[in-house]
């Protein structure tokens, strides 16, 4: 079911590539520190997060989108993950992100995020996206704001626990550079 060609997505400082088998260190240590990824599903143990590594690519298969490989153009470096997941038990399609460490605190996020949006609406005629969001999780939530998201609804994540739902504006609210048009 992957999409011909494979996508990949450019920004101003980074790539959006699927995962490859060199990315698999890098995801493999921020799953396994549990601080940075306790929001995303901290992985017990080496295995288990090499096991999410493979399920991101399987997601990829079933449904033709899930997490980017966020790369740096100026050094090949994966920077973090940012793309569209939605695996059983889900609500409905989620615009996820995660920025590794020394990677955090400089837009990489948000610009990732934005091209990832832009992607689901234009190539996969999505009308809207969520954003799951844990609570207590204040930068992902300022974020999704950023975004232009809004609070919609806490529900039971499958996976997660007590998730906060953000609402994306569909493509029609937004303009051409992906920004929330401004309301009158």
């Amino acid at each position: 079911m992957l999409p011909t060609p494979l996508p990949v997505l450019e920004t101003e400082r980074t790539l959006l590539r699927l995962p490859e088998a060199r990315d698999a260190e890098a995801v493999i240590a921020f799953l396994l520190d549990k601080d940075r990824a306790e929001g995303f599903g901290a992985a017990e143990n080496r295995g288990e997060a090499w096991r999410w590594f493979a399920l991101n690519i399987g997601h990829w298969h079933l449904h033709g989108y899930g997490y980017f490989t966020v790369e740096m153009k100026d050094s090949g470096e994966p920077a973090g993950l940012v793309g569209i997941w939605n695996p059983e038990g889900w609500p409905e399609p989620e615009l996820g992100w995660v920025m590794f460490a020394g990677f955090e605190g400089k837009g990489l996020a948000y610009e990732a995020a934005l091209a990832a949006r832009d992607w689901a609406y234009a190539v996969l005629d999505f009308e809207t996206l969520t954003s799951n969001i844990v609570p207590g999780n204040t930068r992902s939530v300022a974020l999704a704001e950023r975004l232009g998201a809004t609070y919609e609804r806490t529900y039971q994540n499958v996976h997660m626990g007590e998730d906060m739902l953000f609402r994306h504006p569909g493509p029609d609210a937004l303009d051409a550079d992906g920004s929330v048009e401004a309301y009158a």
